[in-house]
């Protein structure tokens, strides 16, 4: 059932030392005008200032409104894009909003997706927000039946088969996830009109994970662990059991013999992903807890001492305006919600869990910095991963 082999990898690190953590608070200017700031600090007339939400935090309405707004204007925003479709003749010449009627937006397909999904999850968060009333209709004129049926018909295409394999297919399942059982009938549209794509990209999945030999292990999309631990909420909330014990058994194969992760070789350059920290994030889904922790110290057996690399430390963005250097920025979100719901995972004597909470608000506050640059390289998908951050998806109950 499980590889015949153990993967062992050499443990280089080097030591992280734990600072207490009280929530950081910092000053980052927004383009809407307002302000992350210093506590204490005077906000100024022109630029009104809020501070800082650490992880599960409500949001304030002005925060609500920023996040929304950047979502809000790239869903429209047909050019820049970049389609990553299969020219399989003159007549595949087709502008974005053609191609994909629903989520032409944003910059690609799955930052579009990932996008619609920020917006349902704010206007589930906070329904009498002031951005609602525009929430929802930007999401009634995208999420219609005919568009979907349009963008199902794109994925029927035999040249489309692995299109946004499973980076995009995962954010899909996450946007379905978001509104399965919301008693809203508009909501209830939106979600039925959703279900012929979920359909066929279930399928795609039990057609794929099977043939999949190996985990992809990389920082940028096509990361297997994201994707899975994806899946798997999906299943879970839409009772698809078989789909659910199909990416159960496939992360065991694929992850459950390794240990000894090598730290030393994160971050990459360009990363938005933790190949680590989606690998546990993903495994405290599998296993039971017990084993779960035990899981943990052999995979990262230095943790406790926090010896783990660079793993526990925010990553500075060198320049915002380079669309692949900006990653990084999203890769302190993902390390903050992964890191998250680890620490849920773990029980409250475990001593791994505070330092793994601490860094958790380290790496969202560092991350925070970037979101609101002013620059669309950043800006058409940042502030989703903060959202996510912020709003603790899927992080487990905590444990006594």
């Amino acid at each position: 059932m499980y590889p015949p082999k153990r993967k062992n990898y050499a443990m280089l690190t080097r030591p992280f030392k734990t600072i207490v953590f009280s929530v950081t608070l910092i000053s980052l200017t927004l383009t809407s005008g307002l302000t992350w700031a210093q506590e204490g600090s005077e906000p100024t007339e022109e630029q009104p200032a809020m501070k800082v939400p650490d992880i599960g935090q409500s949001l304030t309405d002005p925060q609500i409104t920023a996040f929304a707004q950047l979502a809000l204007s790239g869903m429209d925003t047909e050019y820049p894009n970049k389609p990553s479709n299969v020219l399989a003749g003159p007549g595949d010449v087709k502008s974005p909003a053609e191609l994909h009627p629903a989520f032409y937006g944003c910059f690609d397909w799955h930052s579009s997706v990932h996008g619609h999904w920020m917006l349902a999850r704010l206007l589930k968060l906070y329904p009498n927000a002031s951005a609602a009333p525009q929430i929802r209709k930007a999401l009634s004129q995208h999420l219609t039946a005919d568009k979907l049926r349009k963008e199902t018909e794109y994925f029927l295409q035999p040249y489309n088969k692995s299109f946004e394999r499973m980076y995009g297919w995962a954010w899909y399942f996450r946007l379905v996830t978001e509104l399965e059982g919301w008693a809203d009938p508009e909501v209830k549209q939106w979600r039925s009109a959703l279900r012929p794509l979920e359909d066929l990209l279930v399928q795609r999945v039990q057609d794929y994970l099977p043939k999949l030999q190996y985990p992809i292990r990389t920082g940028v999309h096509p990361n297997t662990a994201f994707a899975l631990g994806q899946i798997l909420d999906y299943a879970e909330a839409t009772d698809r059991e078989a789909l659910a014990e199909l990416v159960r058994q496939r992360s065991l194969d694929y992850y459950q013999a390794d240990l000894d992760y090598p730290t030393r070789y994160e971050p990459s350059g360009e990363d938005f992903f933790s190949p680590a920290w989606n690998e546990v994030d993903l495994m405290r889904r599998i296993l039971e807890p017990e084993t779960f922790a035990d899981w943990l110290g052999s995979f990262l057996p230095g943790l406790a001492q926090s010896e783990a690399g660079l793993l526990l430390l925010p990553v500075e963005v060198s320049d915002v305006t380079d669309g692949k250097i900006v990653h990084l920025a999203g890769l302190d979100l993902n390390r903050a919600w992964c890191l998250r719901g680890i620490a849920a995972a773990l029980p409250k004597s475990d001593p791994r869990k505070t330092l793994l909470e601490t860094s958790a608000s380290e790496h969202v506050a560092k991350g925070l910095e970037y979101v609101f640059s002013g620059h669309y390289e950043g800006e058409h998908w940042l502030a989703t991963f903060a959202v996510y951050a912020l709003s603790e998806v899927a992080v487990p109950e905590a444990r006594p």
